[in-house]
């Protein structure tokens, strides 16, 4: 349960509605014992006018209900006027209670939604702080199931559980309060059958707790499968695999099944055990309470005061499961969040230098990197030299390393060795926020968000409609756009699904472009476009980075774009480095791809 203890600082957020909730939840409980009193009271007198009756001996009620009782006697109600007047006065109490109980469920429930909301951007906002090492190594269905499923399992907690908490552990205590200032031996014959609740109750928890847990994770693995299903459909059906999705979902499913379905039945094992046990309370209450009755009528009154607070019982005590269960459940889900929130961010932005402008020299002394999710040594003794202005071609093989130059440079990752330095200023001591901001970074695998072209362009840049068309213009993607069924308010699907390879890549180079960066980064960008449309989009931005520092990453040669420099990356590190003329005098592995690009363009 200590994993609850990360609450307290919601709790303490919102301790106005916290605390008035719980006063609303006492005083609504209040109300409720008063009227067994008077209906014991009234039984009284009723009983009293009876042939035989024996006039009511001095009870011990409440001090509201004493006064009730002394205003009726000093007025010298008659019998009629004086049931009326009781009978009003419940009438009165329950809708007073009524009025409490909804501001009550005003309180602690607003409460939890609430509590709701900012965890959830907690959560939300801890996703973005993490870096990319984490997110290669948890899935996307676990981190839904998490802001979704544990965040509103928690919620139940915040809210309903714990209001129905302290509405039965006051109403409990009001009971038995009132029930030993009446008769204590009588109150302990009808609560002996509560220990055997107890145990029962402590050691179904028990096993709800261990299910709670098994459920959670089974969920996660479930969401996640379906996750995924529903972003790789179009590789399931080329492969002709939907019943093998099908199954595999099933099994999972049922999985998850059994285990809810278990839980469920040791759930349902609380309500006829609380039905038990009320009964036989109510039963042990009329028996003896009728014994007593035999011998001094005058106990009438207390023993249907008794029978009402044992029924007032019921929901309280059979509440107990329910709200043990959530709140084992809440324990299980803050546990995830928890170990989650206390992950930190191996990239973290400690740099004070902010920059407004990048001029573009760039060097990498002797770095080494190594992705630590696989352990793959991606850089090794890496140098590299980069004047401001230049245009750079980083040629290599797949898994030759020359991504990860990127990846490094937009602070994605650590170097485990060496270092690198913009304008002469390590990049561990720049702010990366201000960093990323003047690097137009277009990524190899590209990512347009389910929303419309225009917004996919102008992504963190407000913008006007001129400059986003002038964009797509230079990104060679704006008569495309201008024929999709609403031009720029097209919306372009999950992922961009409505929109072809090429079309995607276009669209993130002018979501680049916008931005007005100082350096260019574009990672392997123009591979699903043909040869003329590349031509257009290379004049364009040779156009548009004359003075800009521009590195494109690539596995082939751009013959229509003028380089400043050429460099071959091999195993980690620069294999041939020079302009096109001294590379192809030289014979080597640059020459030996012009030549193969060349043979394959004569074809």
């Amino acid at each position: 349960m200590r994993e609850l203890a990360a609450l307290n600082q919601f709790f303490w957020k919102y301790r106005f509605r916290f605390f008035t909730g719980i006063l609303l939840v006492i005083a609504t409980n209040y109300l409720a014992v008063l009227a067994p009193q008077i209906t014991g009271y009234v039984v009284g007198l009723v009983q009293a006018k009876l042939p035989g009756g024996k006039p009511v001996a001095g009870v011990q009620n409440d001090l509201l209900i004493q006064a009730i009782s002394s205003f009726s006697a000093s007025n010298h109600f008659s019998f009629g006027w004086l049931i009326t007047f009781c009978s009003v006065t419940i009438l009165v109490l329950a809708i007073l209670r009524g009025v409490f109980m909804f501001f009550m469920r005003q309180t602690m429930i607003v409460m939890s939604r609430h509590i709701e909301y900012d965890q959830k951007n907690q959560v939300y906002e801890h996703y973005q702080a993490l870096d990319s090492e984490f997110y290669k190594t948890h899935s996307t269905g676990d981190l839904m199931s998490r802001i979704t499923e544990d965040v509103s399992r928690v919620r139940m907690y915040t809210g309903p559980s714990l209001m129905y908490l302290v509405n039965l552990v006051s109403l409990i205590g009001f009971c038995l309060y009132n029930m030993f200032s009446k008769d204590v031996l009588l109150s302990l014959y009808v609560l002996s059958p509560l220990p055997i609740l107890a145990i029962t109750i402590y050691l179904v928890n028990s096993i709800i707790n261990k299910k709670s847990e098994e459920i959670q994770g089974q969920l996660s693995d479930l969401t996640t499968n379906a996750q995924e299903s529903y972003s790789g459909i179009r590789v399931i059906k080329s492969f002709v695999q939907e019943k093998a999705m099908l199954g595999f979902f099933k099994t999972n499913s049922e999985l998850y099944r059994k285990n809810a379905v278990s839980l469920a039945k040791v759930e349902a094992f609380y309500t006829p055990t609380m039905a038990l046990m009320i009964g036989l309370s109510t039963l042990l209450t009329i028996y003896l309470g009728g014994l007593q009755a035999i011998k001094d009528p005058s106990q009438i009154g207390t023993i249907v005061e008794f029978v009402i607070y044992i029924n007032m019982l019921t929901f309280p005590v059979s509440a107990i499961g329910w709200t043990a269960s959530m709140i084992q459940r809440a324990a299980a889900s803050q546990k995830r969040l928890n170990e989650f929130l206390s992950i930190e961010s191996k990239i973290q932005n400690k740099g004070t230098q902010k920059i407004d402008k990048i001029k573009g020299d760039i060097q990498f002394n002797q770095v080494d990197f190594i992705y630590p999710h696989s352990g793959i040594k991606a850089l090794n003794n890496f140098s590299l030299d980069i004047k401001a202005g230049q245009k750079v071609l980083i040629l290599g093989k797949t898994g030759s390393g020359k991504s990860s130059i990127a990846q490094v440079l937009n602070r994605m990752y650590h170097v485990n060795a060496g270092q690198v330095k913009v304008d002469g200023i390590p990049i561990e001591s720049i702010d990366f926020t201000t960093l990323r901001k003047r690097i137009g970074y277009v990524q190899q695998d590209v990512f347009l968000f389910s929303d419309t072209v225009k917004n996919n362009i102008q992504f963190g840049v407000a913008s006007t409609d001129e400059a986003i068309e002038a964009a797509a213009k230079s990104a060679h993607i704006l008569n495309e756009i201008q024929q999709l069924p609403a031009g720029f308010a097209t919306m372009v699907g999950e992922r961009g699904t409505t929109l072809s390879g090429g079309q995607k890549q276009r669209i993130s180079i002018a979501r680049a472009l916008i931005k007005k960066p100082d350096l260019f980064i574009f990672d392997d960008c123009l591979s699903a476009v043909d040869a003329n449309t590349e031509k257009t989009i290379l004049a364009n931005l040779s156009l548009l980075m004359q003075d800009k520092t521009a590195l494109f990453i690539t596995h082939r040669i751009f013959f229509n774009f003028h380089f400043d420099l050429i460099i071959y990356i091999q195993d980690g590190h620069i294999a041939e480095s020079g302009t096109h003329e001294s590379l192809l005098a030289k014979q080597g592995l640059y020459a030996e791809l012009y030549q193969t690009q060349m043979s394959q363009n004569q074809q």
